[in-house]
């Protein structure tokens, strides 16, 4: 069975690109893996499974 974590993308001014590569590893570290990215809405869905 999988679940899934949906993380709001706030844009910043300065240093976007490192903040957004340290959510990702924090994420992964987790066992979390990019699932789908919406751009429109500013919206990362992440997937890992559940009994892991």
């Amino acid at each position: 069975m999988k679940e899934y974590k949906v993380v709001s993308w706030k844009m910043k001014l300065s240093g976007n690109n490192q903040h957004l590569e340290d959510t990702l590893n924090n994420y992964a570290k987790q066992g979390w893996v990019v699932k789908d990215v919406a751009e429109n809405t500013m919206r990362i869905i992440f997937e890992r499974d559940k009994n892991r």
